[in-house]
């Protein structure tokens, strides 16, 4: 029976109220899945600001319409102005607390941006100081408070400080702002180590409006390619300013390192290039000297004489009378020590063509009185002081190596003595290579010299006194060190380095 019953049931189709339920179920689903949806892109389009007291905020609202309303607390916080042109919020912070701001449509009331403000007060002193402490390697810079925010502005030298700079900026957000700049003296800098470094006095580089003119003639295509490389190699990176990122300012793009050099004319000579040679000599001498003397040697001298008298009213006869003069009768103590520092520094620059013998001299003459073979006077002179002869020789063509050879030689006046002038003369031949701009210690001469008397008499000194108490000690000693520092330069020209010298001795063309 159960079996009669159940078939038929089974075996009929679906009916309309079965549908009708499916159909309810899934616009009901649907209307949830909607209504999730929308809560979740409401809730998604909310942002959280954090501001601080006195520093405003500027927020782009693009999908706003015209007309939108504000709604929240928002007014307990902050303010708000509105530029239409630029659809740009800007948020004025005014007191410590929190508040939201809702922007809806003016007709449906949708939600279309949703703000959270948290306001905080701030010390922008206390801000300062962190920024200058974080900066305080980088030159060139000045940070002030302006306009309720730390500006820090002026011209750096690297590109990489201005990284820096940017970097520290960003962490404080609203509350500091960067005017840093490259300066232009950075570029005649760069320009003037291409120059150094391409070593060739035909060719110069100069720096114009962020780009570097080779100009000049070279050898050949090789190295005017090879002057172009090292050009590009010192080109810094580049900066985007802010005024470029906004695309408030187009820059024009060109190439950085111009190659203005010409090919030198085949069969034409290569002008020999100029060196420089600084020259500094260091002489250091210490002297020491200690005395001790007690004498005591009294000394008569005799007077006695005989005289004769006649004639007149008087009478004659021989008068004799005797007489005697005692000297050095006071014993006399005498004691000395001195000490002596001297250090002579002189130094002398020269400029000659490579491979060209270069003369340094620097002499006195000191006079002194001889007798001739007729018993006549005459005035004698001695030389004193530094002779030096330097021939450089420059490696190879583009090499910076240059072969110095030195001939060095010294005489120094040691005292005045009846005879004449006392000196001293030392000599240093020798030949080193040595790198532009750089320095070497040619030689150290060192003397040292010293001596001890005892008990010897002084010139003036009695020879036959009463009594002899004499007692000296006479201790000397002379310590001299002498080094000669050359640096050779190779120069782009003669002039070069004129105008600094002018500069320092405010001379004027």
């Amino acid at each position: 029976m159960m079996s009669t019953l159940r078939a038929p049931y089974f075996r009929k189709p679906f009916t309309g109220g079965f549908l009708y339920l499916l159909m309810v179920f899934s616009v009901s689903v649907s209307a949830c899945l909607t209504s999730m949806s929308v809560e979740a892109r409401e809730k998604f389009s909310a942002k959280t600001l954090n501001l601080y007291v006195g520093v405003f905020h500027d927020e782009k609202i693009p999908q706003a319409p015209t007309g939108f309303e504000k709604g929240g607390t928002y007014k307990n916080v902050a303010g708000l102005q509105y530029d239409p042109n630029t659809k740009t919020l800007r948020i004025n912070p005014r007191k410590v607390g929190v508040g939201t701001l809702i922007i809806k449509h003016p007709q449906t009331g949708k939600v279309i941006y949703q703000y959270h403000i948290s306001v905080i007060k701030t010390n922008l002193y206390k801000v300062a100081k962190e920024i200058r402490n974080l900066l305080r390697e980088v030159d060139g810079i000045t940070i002030r408070i302006i306009n309720n925010k730390v500006v820090v502005d002026g011209e750096i030298l690297l590109p990489r400080d201005l990284g820096r700079i940017h970097s520290v900026i960003k962490q404080f957000g609203a509350q500091a702002s960067s005017l840093v700049r490259l300066s232009p003296r950075a570029q005649a800098k760069i320009a003037q180590f291409i120059e150094r470094d391409i070593n060739n006095p035909e060719i110069t580089c100069r720096a114009v409006n962020g780009k570097f003119f080779l100009e000049g003639v070279a050898g050949d295509a090789d190295e005017k390619a090879r002057a172009e490389i090292i050009a590009k190699a010192y080109v810094p990176d580049v900066v985007v300013e802010e005024a470029v990122a906004d695309k408030k300012v187009l820059q024009r793009k060109h190439d950085v390192v111009v190659n203005l050099i010409k090919m030198k004319p085949p069969g034409q000579e290569d002008p020999k290039k100029i060196i420089e040679l600084i020259v500094h000599y260091v002489e250091l001498q210490k002297d020491y000297e200690k005395q001790f003397r007690f004498q005591w040697t009294p000394d008569i001298g005799d007077g006695s004489n005989v005289k004769f008298t006649t004639g007149g009213d008087g009478k004659g006869g021989v008068v004799s009378t005797i007489s005697g003069t005692i000297s050095n009768l006071l014993p006399k103590l005498n004691w000395a020590k001195e000490h002596g520092h001297a250090r002579v520094l002189q130094s002398s620059s020269l400029k000659v063509e490579d491979g060209q013998a270069g003369t340094l001299n620097s002499l006195s003459r000191i006079p002194y009185q001889v007798i001739n073979a007729e018993g006549q006077p005459s005035t004698n002179f001695e030389e004193a002081g530094i002779r030096t002869n330097i021939t450089p020789l420059i490696l190879g063509k583009r090499s910076d190596s240059i072969k110095l050879n030195i001939n060095f030689s010294i005489k120094s006046l040691i005292s005045i003595t009846e005879q004449g002038p006392l000196t001293s003369s030392r000599e240093i031949k020798t030949t080193l290579v040595v790198r532009s701009g750089a320095s070497a210690a040619v030689g150290g001469l060192i003397t040292n010299d010293s001596g001890t008397n005892y008990n010897k008499l002084p010139a003036n000194a009695s020879a036959n006194p009463l009594l002899r108490l004499y007692a000296s000690k006479d201790f000397r000693r002379h310590q001299s060190q002498f080094v000669m520092f050359i640096t050779p330069i190779i120069k782009s020209s003669a002039s070069a380095g004129a105008d600094k010298i002018k500069r320092k001795f405010r001379l004027k063309n």
